[in-house]
């Protein structure tokens, strides 16, 4: 049994009887430095058998440094790590899959040239044929409700995909204990559900969890532990089912997140125009494009559900200027017809674009703060195209101060920052640059409850200020939050629009499976149909 006492404000701790077993895993006064940042500090904790013990803290708190400390892929300055109460040296993921421990990466670790069955087949027994690999992931995807095709290249996935392939591979080790970093950040509420079912029944079994997450609901849900990091030290431990979403905040941050405030308004001209938008896949994994149509007005947030792989990395890509296969007329910005051009043409007419991949597309990893904003900001390019380094780190500093971006002042490399730190810094490079169009995906992705609220409410005063914006996030929660309209895609096909203050999830997760009425026009009155209006649910069998 847990008892939860208070000690000095905030901090908590759990006193434990003295049944307990040995731990399955104590770490001891773990300190890891980095030139620039003290990233653990002196940090102990033991987690039992069969126990979900979450480490919670804001962006930037240790979190992913002390589980990958753990996991073998760094090395502490300080301390020691006990498993089942004897002392070990973990060198390398490998000796630590050999312990029994496996690890779910927020930042994926998959080579993008492989294909899903050969990524898997990597950390798994030798002995193992590539053919049983491919089977026991089909095998493991149908029970967990996670699918994947295993023949598929890594780099044809989207990032949600990318998440459950990594989840996958952790289960099939058969984990003695489960490292989860921000695991169902990219899920849908329906595999959320089914992955929990599967943790469950893991704990159950004796098998322990390490989960770090910023969904508040989901560590009360699970956990039945917790111990809560600030500036990369221990600040206090609970066992949150006792918690509220509010004094689980508190111990994080110090604060509860601010409430949103989402004004009604009435929306302007239409910004984006998308047409009968028609686009074969450009690869044989991909998704066919068929018939999208939409409108996203001045002063309105327009979200998109849907589960990842159905067409929603086609669509950003045709919207993006990354494809630039559409035809002209099929997707308009301000009233001019972009189809077929790229997105420098497109930034000029006010369109910029976050991508869902961090690394890679938002940001290059080497190069620093202030360098990763010549990817779409050109305002310290002066004449004869000269830059302006003291311009940019000016405009970078700003950014940092503006959305509390943790990072070593504006040239620290982009892969040096957190997860959430490096989303707050690309959110807020396009943000900054006063768009006409914002488009955004998975906008608060592995950010801590305080930066999303401080990035919903930068969408929200965006909008206010007359900017369209269209949000793909694969987090319902967030688009009932700050979206004014949805619709879901759906195999490549998009679903009418909704009001939000309308839709219900149940309607949009019925959506989601491809289902939505569309009564035929020669049965409808042109009448009805006017009186109707677009955000009236419709029936389409997908």
């Amino acid at each position: 049994m847990f008892r939860c006492g208070r000690r000095g404000g905030d901090r908590r701790h759990i006193e434990r009887d003295n049944r307990v077993s040995i731990p399955r895993l104590q770490l001891a006064h773990i300190t890891k430095r980095y030139p620039s940042v003290v990233a653990n500090n002196d940090v102990s904790l033991s987690v039992q058998p069969g126990e979900a013990h979450a480490v919670l803290g804001e962006n930037g708190a240790g979190k992913s440094t002390l589980m990958k400390i753990i996991y073998g892929s760094v090395k502490p300055d300080e301390g020691s790590v006990l498993w089942d109460g004897q002392p070990v040296h973990i060198r390398n993921p490998q000796e630590a899959r050999a312990l029994g421990i496996s690890m779910v990466f927020q930042h994926f670790s998959l080579f993008d040239t492989l294909t899903v069955a050969e990524n898997v087949w990597l950390g798994l027994d030798k002995s193992l044929t590539l053919s049983q690999v491919t089977h026991s992931i089909s095998a493991k995807a149908a029970e967990y409700g996670l699918d994947i095709d295993p023949s598929r290249p890594v780099h044809t996935l989207s990032v949600g995909e990318m998440q459950r392939v990594e989840i996958i591979r952790a289960l099939l080790t058969n984990p003695r204990l489960l490292i989860l970093d921000e695991p169902t950040s990219v899920l849908t509420p329906q595999a959320v559900e089914k992955l929990f079912v599967v943790l469950k029944k893991l704990v159950s079994e004796g098998c322990s969890i390490l989960y770090i997450s910023h969904k508040l609901h989901e560590i009360r849900e699970l956990c039945s532990a917790c111990t809560v990091l600030r500036g990369g030290q221990v600040t206090g431990v609970c066992n949150p089912q006792q918690e509220s979403n509010a004094s689980l905040s508190r111990l994080m941050i110090g604060a509860e997140p601010p409430a949103l405030e989402h004004r009604e308004r009435q929306a302007g001209e239409v910004v984006l125009a998308v047409n009968g938008l028609n686009l074969l896949r450009e690869d044989q994994f991909g998704m066919d494009l068929d018939g999208i149509s939409m409108q996203v007005r001045a002063g309105e947030v327009v979200g998109i559900a849907g589960v990842s792989g159905n067409g929603q990395r086609e669509l950003l890509y045709a919207l993006s200027g990354e494809d630039t296969r559409a035809a002209p007329e099929s997707i308009q910005v301000g009233g001019q017809p972009v189809g077929r051009l790229g997105p420098t043409h497109r930034r000029r007419l006010g369109l910029h674009f976050v991508p869902e991949e961090r690394l890679g597309r938002g940001a290059v990893p080497t190069l620093g703060l202030a360098q990763n904003l010549l990817l779409t900001r050109t305002d310290a390019v002066g004449k004869g195209g000269w830059i302006s380094t003291q311009a940019l780190r000016r405009q970078a500093q700003s950014i940092i101060e503006r959305f509390n971006v943790k990072a070593g002042g504006p040239d620290a490399a982009a892969k040096s920052l957190s997860g959430g730190n490096l989303q707050k810094f690309i959110v807020g490079r396009e943000i900054d640059a006063k768009p006409k169009l914002l488009i955004v995906s998975q906008p608060t992705w592995g950010v801590d409850v305080g930066a999303a609220a401080q990035i919903r409410g930068e969408i929200l005063a965006l909008r206010d200020a007359g900017c369209a914006v269209l949000v793909v996030s694969e987090e319902l929660d967030e688009l009932f939050e700050i979206c004014d309209r949805l619709h879901v895609l759906a195999k490549g096909r998009m679903s009418p629009s909704v009001d939000r203050a309308r839709a219900t999830v149940t309607q949009i997760g019925e959506w989601m499976s491809g289902l939505w009425v569309v009564q035929p026009l020669r049965e409808t009155p042109a009448t009805t149909l006017a009186s109707r209006g677009e955000g009236q649910e419709e029936q389409h069998h997908a």
